[in-house]
């Protein structure tokens, strides 16, 4: 068994998750069971499945958590970006989080591909 909080791409995706709640907070209220719920869980996803990798005992069950976590990821970087379009987000909060959340992907794809190799 693996030691999640000992992985960056765990804290960097606890981080995404606190920050996607915080902004989120200020979207419309029509939005509470759409786009804010779907970005709330796709931000939950990525650290959730990192940890239950952490827990399984094969390699190849681990890397299928970290390949969900990924997914979830990108999702929510999609959604990130249709929340600005939507005009949900200002500037600063895209940037915040943009960049967080492109630091995570690079961070998790790097686990991946050194766990898939080593």
């Amino acid at each position: 068994m693996r030691d999640h909080t000992k992985l960056r791409a765990f804290e960097l995706a606890d981080e995404v998750a606190v920050l996607v709640y915080r902004v989120t907070r200020r979207f419309p209220k029509e939005e509470l069971y759409g786009l804010t719920s779907q970005m709330r869980r796709a931000a939950v996803s990525v650290p959730s499945n990192i940890v239950e990798g952490c827990a399984r005992d094969s390699q190849a069950e681990y890397l299928r958590f970290l390949d969900i976590a990924f997914g979830s990821l990108r999702e929510l970087h999609y959604q990130l970006n249709l929340s600005k379009r939507l005009g949900f987000l200002d500037n600063q909060e895209i940037s915040e989080i943009d960049s967080k959340i492109i630091e995570t992907e690079k961070v998790l794809n790097a686990l991946i591909w050194a766990s898939r190799c080593g």
